[in-house]
């Protein structure tokens, strides 16, 4: 999930009004505090202080950010050039909150990213404590961990101790996915720039391990293609019943019920998933609060256009083309590149059948 850094936090304080003073200085705050901790990764490498298998990570996150613009054509620039070490698990947490009975996600808009269907804390205690004013108010809402962001150029983005130590093949697609959020962003289009960031890191892993992988990364890359692809047509297949829910004619006691049962066959089908991965529990975090439509609000975000631009990108073939026509359904409204893509989605589906996109945050 991405976040435009907040370089004019000042204005946005204005603009915001006293109510929002709070969450914008810890925003700048935790922006900046994130930057003064990232020092050149080669100056980790070559200090003899840094541990040895942080070396090895490190001198490969150089060779993949050096392939991302040789090959992929993806910027050339500062960014993941520097390491920092935050001693947290996850660089921040997004509170995404729902309608009881609804999975539209609530947005929060701010100066120059446009609006979002997530609000960011750097603080773990701030978010859970925002989550439970909504929760107060009736809606549904998750708290996720979230290991990377990008500032769209407006930063050096570093590499973080959050994902440095995801294998090869992951930690390629993170660093692609974020980098390409520098190629296109649309501001408060959140479906479009996600979807479009997926596309980028599938096809950017894929010539990734044609030129670098060997079978272990290959086979590990694979299987965890396949438990993703797996979890996502779990959650795609419960979004899909409860929106069926939600448009019944029936009363809103009735609905909840119906509500709790489809939550319930999800966490089943969870288990049998798990039994099939051999106890692969990798997904147990997504689990980690009661489950509720904020849970799965954001699938939509990030896969229901990535075949509409697997589409293009099989139409133009060379990446640069891609982009560009990325660029140039960019400036369509909102409705229009919408309309556009989701034709392409459904004509891939037809022709080739519906591919499941393989990215969750």
């Amino acid at each position: 999930m991405k976040w435009r850094a907040l370089v004019c936090c000042g204005i946005a304080v204005l603009v915001g009004g006293c109510a929002q003073i709070g969450y914008f200085v810890q925003a700048a705050h935790g922006q900046f505090s994130l930057l003064s901790e990232a020092r050149p990764i080669d100056e980790w490498i070559s200090s003899p202080g840094t541990e040895g298998k942080l070396k090895s990570r490190l001198t490969r996150v150089k060779e993949i950010r050096a392939f991302a613009a040789r090959e992929l054509g993806l910027p050339d620039n500062d960014s993941y050039t520097t390491y920092a070490d935050l001693k947290r698990p996850y660089v921040m947490w997004n509170v995404v909150a729902t309608p009881e009975l609804s999975l539209k996600p609530l947005q929060w808009c701010f100066p120059v990213a446009g609006c979002v269907n997530y609000r960011g804390y750097y603080s773990k205690g701030e978010a859970q404590a925002y989550a439970a004013e909504l929760r107060a108010e009736k809606y549904d809402v998750e708290v996720s961990g979230v290991p990377a962001y990008s500032t769209l150029g407006w930063f050096k983005d570093p590499v973080l101790s959050t994902f440095i130590q995801y294998p090869d093949g992951e930690l390629a697609r993170l660093v692609f996915h974020e980098l390409a959020h520098q190629v296109v962003y649309v501001p408060g289009d959140s479906k479009f720039n996600e979807s479009f960031a997926v596309a980028v890191e599938e096809a950017g892993v894929e010539r990734w391990m044609e030129l670098h992988g060997d079978e272990k990364t290959r086979k590990a890359y694979g299987a965890y293609k396949e438990r993703k692809r797996d979890f996502l047509a779990l959650l795609l297949k419960q979004r899909k019943a409860l929106t069926a829910n939600y448009e019944r004619d029936v009363s809103d006691d009735d609905k909840r019920k119906e509500k709790a049962a489809i939550f319930q066959a999800l966490k089943d089908e969870y288990l049998v998933l798990k039994e099939n991965w051999g106890g692969y529990s990798g997904y147990d975090r997504w689990f980690a609060e009661p489950l509720s439509n904020a849970h799965l609000s954001a699938i939509a975000t990030y896969h229901d256009f990535v075949p509409g631009f697997r589409a293009m990108l099989a139409k133009q073939k060379d990446l640069g083309k891609f982009y560009a026509a990325v660029r140039s359904l960019s400036t369509l409204n909102k409705d229009e590149r919408h309309r556009q893509l989701a034709g392409l989605g459904e004509s891939t589906s037809v022709t080739a059948g519906n591919t499941l996109g393989n990215d969750m945050r």
